[in-house]
């Protein structure tokens, strides 16, 4: 028989135990500490998100109050003569190989005399060889009220765009027609190997010819967007 006595811990035994439960008691106590500072720092976090999102949507609105307000400056401008060419799309041949332009006024400011030259805005029609309008510069194509803003001049626009606006020679140096100038209005054809060629974009279907109306302007002050504005987005969208 086993003596009471004989059941008792330690002096050793009960330091071992008092040891483990300080530390157990340590550890729970650390990973509370933990939790709440995590919780923290993430509610500090999205606080802060909020915070920069708030501002940057404040900042955007401003700009693009700004973009609109010059829309609105220059539609009030050129509307009214723009419009007038709101039924030139009227159906044509889609099997044409050559481009071909056809100036519907003669502008008065300087010529776009190089295909690299895009120091000029533009208001446009475009239209398919059904008559589609698969683009325009107005509200409403249909019952137009006002012009977007207007197209910035860019390298980067289908070939048959930047050399239907440009001065044109041929290979013995012949001038075949002269570039646009400012104010001017052309109707240009485009073959289809100098628009999209085979490929669909948008609501173009691959092999089609266009045409577009273009009326050229003098290119409008640049609305910056400002630093702050830049580097909120940077933070939170990324580059």
């Amino acid at each position: 028989m086993i003596k009471n006595e004989d059941k008792k811990t330690s002096p050793r035994q009960r330091l071992v135990i008092l040891a483990i439960a300080a530390f157990m008691l340590l550890s729970t106590f650390a990973l509370y500490a933990s939790i709440v500072i995590n919780y923290g720092n993430t509610t500090e976090a999205n606080k802060t998100r909020e915070e920069k999102e708030l501002r940057f949507n404040a900042l955007y609105t401003e700009y693009q109050n700004q973009l609109d307000a010059q829309a609105k400056e220059l539609s009030d401008k050129y509307f009214n003569e723009f419009v007038q060419y709101k039924g030139r799309n009227i159906g044509f041949n889609n099997a044409i190989y050559d481009l071909k332009v056809q100036d519907l006024k003669v502008g008065s400011g300087r010529e776009i005399a190089d295909v690299s030259d895009t120091d000029y805005a533009a208001y446009y029609i475009g239209w398919l060889s059904d008559e589609t309008v698969f683009d325009s510069s107005f509200d409403n194509i249909v019952s137009p009220t006002a012009l977007k803003a207007p197209l910035s001049g860019s390298t980067s626009m289908i070939q048959g765009w930047i050399e239907g606006i440009a001065r044109s020679t041929n290979d013995e140096g012949a001038v075949e027609w002269e570039g646009m100038r400012i104010g001017g209005v052309r109707e240009i054809t485009i073959p289809a190997a100098l628009a999209y060629g085979d490929t669909d974009n948008g609501d173009i279907p691959a092999g089609s010819s266009l045409k577009f109306v273009v009326m050229l302007i003098e290119k409008p002050e640049e609305i910056e967007a400002s630093e702050e504005l830049e580097q909120l987005y940077t933070e939170l969208y990324g580059a």
